[in-house]
């Protein structure tokens, strides 16, 4: 990526064609102009940029087609959309379709700046992404291992950045939103995402359990009540409710909330008021309310057992986040990024889960989702004696247990047999190959042995005399095999190659 962006500006006006021209290559920018949006996807489809400057009201081909055309092209090029004809509607017609910015005509040229120098900012935080948002990156130089953020959240198959994009629009508004999804997906992630993007991040983020708290307890719980209002009410209390004043309530399992509790709720939604149990006053409140299920609201609408008025005021912004079954691409990267952090919190070096192990992870459903797989590697951390993750450390259910042993001599000779190369027309270098192969299981065995010789000796069925000579003769006399050889051997699983 090169140090300073290269934008793409199209306007059908000459004057501010020339203008923007003028300020972007005195800032230092590499700029292209050209006056209409036929010309733009012209040269959208023969040239990369980094950000595109399009004027929304254009003939024949509007600001709008190039701003979808640029997200077919690359969705990881930022739009910043200008008009003289500026209107809430158009501007979030623009934002559905991932514009990164919109400003009226006539602007302020350090506020163009400004939005340029944070979104050039973004994407260079965010190597390899398919989107630009609020994502960012933690990123290991020593090997090359990048983790993908957007807040608490990890991911960037396409499932999630869809997720992504949902979440940075609806932040920008105060419309309620109902997340739905599987439990363990990571709905109160999304949640708080939201609220920490919003106009509300600086105030509380309140979050209830609705199917946590007792049914005789969560209308206080919610509401507050007034002294005397029952027994054991001895001073005046405000409920949760009041507690998220100037921030976000989030409903977490709204689907098991009490019809009576139904009833309040949607008093709240359309009123935005609340009255604590045994008081006669009405208070004001002003809150965003998020809400969540792993429940079919639509057929417990259907089926009378969820409101239909409060079900279409808390569906105002839906949120679907996706199993993990549906982004298995994300597996290697969220087991990766609880490794390092259980790794840490246990206090052990291991580096790497192997990809034989990385496999079986892909090939599982995880009905429990993501928390299912945080629990799988949390366990496979506490168990694994070595510096990488094998698979005989996973304990993922109906999977049976496989030995040590009965890994490295079934699934591995048979996996190298079937992966064994044709010989070229040109020939192969069979020595070369041998010593390649050599080199593998010497260290799977030390690996696996944790560095005893003698015991790496017995999985190689070789004497220890032999070991000991072989180990000398490819540079592997240490008494601890080093993690980075063993990685490594891991990575290339056949002959040392990438697979």
């Amino acid at each position: 990526m090169h140090s300073v962006p290269k934008i793409l500006v199209v306007d059908d006006d000459e004057g501010m064609r020339d203008f923007l021209e003028l300020m972007l290559v005195r800032k230092g920018y590499e700029t292209v102009v050209v006056s209409s949006g036929k010309d733009a996807i012209e040269k959208l489809r023969k040239d990369n940029f980094d950000i595109v400057i399009a004027d929304i009201r254009m003939e024949t081909v509007s600001g709008i087609d190039v701003l979808k055309e640029v997200k077919r092209v690359d969705p990881n090029t930022v739009v910043i959309m200008i008009s003289a004809y500026a209107s809430p509607e158009t501007a979030v017609v623009a934002m559905n379709e991932g514009a990164y910015d919109y400003l009226p005509k006539p602007f302020d040229i350090n506020e163009m700046y400004r939005i340029l120098d944070e979104a050039w900012e973004k994407k260079r935080s965010y190597k390899g992404s398919k989107t630009v948002s609020a994502l960012t990156t933690t990123v290991d130089e020593t090997k090359d291992e990048i983790t993908v953020h957007f807040g608490l959240l990890v991911g960037e198959t396409p499932e999630m950045l869809r997720v992504y994009s949902l979440i940075e629009k609806v932040a920008m508004v105060d419309s309620n939103v109902l997340i739905t999804g599987e439990s363990g997906t990571g709905k109160e992630l999304v949640a708080r995402a939201i609220h920490n993007l919003s106009k509300r991040k600086d105030y509380p983020f309140v979050a209830v359990n609705c199917g946590g708290v007792p049914e005789s307890l969560i209308e206080s719980e919610l509401f507050g009540y007034k002294k005397g209002a029952f027994t054991g009410a001895l001073h005046d209390r405000k409920g949760l409710v009041e507690s998220a004043q100037g921030g976000t309530l989030f409903l977490d399992e709204i689907g098991e909330l009490s019809p009576a509790l139904q009833v309040r709720l949607l008093r709240l939604t359309q009123e935005k008021t609340i009255r604590r149990l045994g008081d006669n006053e009405d208070r004001p409140v002003d809150v965003r309310i998020i809400s969540a299920t792993h429940r079919n609201l639509e057929e417990m609408v259907a089926n009378g057992t969820f409101r239909e008025d409060l079900y279409y005021r808390l569906n105002v912004i839906p949120i679907r986040v996706p199993p993990l079954r549906e982004r298995r691409d994300d597996i290697p990267l969220l087991a990766q990024y609880f490794l390092r952090r259980y790794s840490e919190k246990l206090g052990k070096n291991i580096q790497r889960i192997s990809s034989y192990a990385i496999d079986i992870l892909k090939s599982y459903d995880f009905p429990g989702n993501v928390r299912e797989l945080e629990n799988i590697i949390e366990r496979g951390v506490a168990l694994e004696q070595t510096c990488i993750i094998l698979p005989e450390s996973l304990t993922i259910p109906g999977r049976k247990g496989i030995s040590r042993s009965t890994f490295t001599a079934k699934n591995a000779v048979e996996d190298f047999f079937s992966n064994l190369p044709s010989i070229p027309p040109e020939g192969i270098d069979l020595d070369s190959l041998l010593e390649k192969v050599e080199k593998h299981y010497l260290t799977q065995a030390l690996v696996y042995s944790g560095g005893r010789k003698h015991k790496a000796a017995d999985l190689l069925k070789i004497s220890f005399r032999s070991l000991r000579y072989r180990l000398a003769k490819y540079g592997m006399e240490s008494d601890h095999p080093t993690c980075d050889r063993a990685l490594a051997d891991d990575h290339g699983r056949t002959f040392g190659e990438d697979n």
